[in-house]
């Protein structure tokens, strides 16, 4: 009994892998598409009876050397598998071959990726976790008063700026035209500007 299965398998495999004949060489060139016409890239071109093989193109382009007989194997990530068997009664030296493959589509219950083993955890750490305020308090002293008058002093004045005090200086002149210029020792609102800008760095002291 042992013996008719071994000869039944032998002989399934004659048949699945046909008759080979090594002392004729073909040349075989192809193309792998899906079944929507579409090239598949560096798809896996192996032949198993002499367990060599290449890997098809960018365009999906491919070229080997078989024999008649050979089985060869087509495979990509995210196809099935393809088996074609090199016909023995080819009497051409080289011949073209265009592939389909099947798209393999694999199905996985989802997973939720959580930051926390359980929610009561994530509470616990969110309520007492300690707040870096470094940072935050560093950037509130470089944006005192103090500090923009002395970034002030400075800086180079760019165009705008100049021209800004370019047009202030031309309205004050047009302003006190065919009359003493303005005395703001005099003036009560220049004087109450100045007090309220007295301790904001709005003036420097020099010594």
């Amino acid at each position: 009994m042992k013996r008719l299965l071994v000869i039944a398998i032998l002989m399934m495999s004659t048949i699945s892998f046909g008759q080979r004949d090594t002392s004729r060489f073909i040349q075989m060139s192809g193309i792998v598409i899906t079944d929507s016409l579409y090239r598949i890239p560096f798809t896996t071109v192996a032949d198993l009876s002499t367990k060599r093989g290449v890997i098809a193109d960018f365009y999906g382009y491919f070229a080997l050397v078989v024999h008649p007989g050979d089985t060869l194997q087509f495979s990509s990530l995210g196809y099935k598998k393809k088996i074609y068997v090199v016909s023995d009664t080819l009497k051409v030296d080289h011949f073209n071959l265009v592939q389909i493959l099947e798209a393999d589509t694999i199905k996985a219950d989802p997973v939720d990726v959580y930051p926390w083993p359980s929610k009561e955890q994530f509470a616990n750490y969110f309520v007492n976790m300690e707040v870096e305020t470094d940072e935050y308090i560093r950037a509130r002293q470089r944006l005192t008063p103090q500090e923009m008058a002395f970034v002030a002093t400075l800086m180079v004045s760019d165009g705008a700026s100049s021209y800004s005090a370019y047009r202030q200086a031309f309205n004050q002149e047009m302003y006190t035209r065919g009359q003493g210029a303005q005395n703001n020792l005099l003036n009560p609102a220049a004087w109450s500007d100045f007090l309220k800008g007295i301790g904001t760095g709005r003036y420097q002291i020099s010594q």
